[in-house]
């Protein structure tokens, strides 16, 4: 009788084992699934590509050219900022994207010259590809609540020096004071531009160390491991005032 009464026990050990091994490979291979198959391909970053505007023919002079971008210009349809955010679900390697078009700003621009700009993103508003997530940062990550807004505000003129022909991609270097969770914080940043028909197109950048800005790591323990930063990118596009 004892031995049978062992046997059973053992016999429950092994299924309790066996019922555990099969529960993690069912999270392992249905995390596998659902990044690589049922969410699809993480979205590419944010950027422009050379050549992706046929270049104008119109003022090929740097000083008309310098003239036909002075003014101020305001973000219009197609412009979005987000974030990118390194991940591990389950042992799977993935990047979070979260993005928003609920971006307002300006930037002006005088003597070749870029003497102001400054950019408001709703934080709400950003969404990613997975509910849960979204939650998480609304709440305990970034208490969009309490800190509704994330501002971008330019602190140093960016001289344009000869300012090229349309369709053609020329980079730059930004200093900002960047206001996330409430916190303020100087970014020094590179920054991609472009003139198209009537239009300016910017992108770019800029690494997030969370803690600089007072903001938890996005970890959610016992399911998804982050990295202690990620990446705030934008694609900016600008019509004239």
């Amino acid at each position: 009788m004892a031995g049978s009464r062992r046997r059973g026990a053992r016999r429950w050990v092994l299924w309790l084992a066996g019922a555990a091994v099969a529960v993690v490979v069912l999270a392992v291979g249905g995390t596998f699934l659902y990044i690589h198959v049922v969410s699809g391909p993480t979205p590419a970053p944010l950027s422009l590509k050379q050549g992706s505007h046929p270049a104008s023919s119109a003022a090929p002079a740097s000083e008309s050219a310098a003239t036909s971008v002075a003014g101020t210009w305001t973000t219009k349809a197609g412009s979005v900022v987000g974030y990118r955010v390194k991940e591990v679900l389950f042992g799977q390697n993935h990047v979070a994207v979260g993005r928003t078009s609920d971006v307002t700003g300006h930037i002006t621009i005088s003597g070749g010259t870029v003497t102001a700009a400054a950019f408001t993103v709703q934080m709400a508003t950003i969404k990613s590809d997975e509910s849960e997530r979204d939650v998480q940062f609304r709440g305990r990550i970034m208490d969009t609540a309490a800190y509704p807004t994330g501002t971008l505000r330019l602190t140093k003129p960016i001289p344009l020096g000869s300012v090229p022909a349309a369709g053609v991609v020329k980079t730059y270097t930004a200093a900002a004071d960047l206001t996330l969770h409430g916190q303020t914080r100087a970014v020094t940043f590179p920054l991609s531009a472009e003139r198209t028909a009537g239009a300016i197109e910017v992108s770019g950048s800029i690494p997030i160390l969370f803690a600089h800005w007072d903001i938890p790591n996005p970890s959610f323990t016992g399911f998804v491991t982050t990295q202690n930063h990620g990446v705030l990118e934008f694609l900016l596009k600008l019509a004239r005032s």
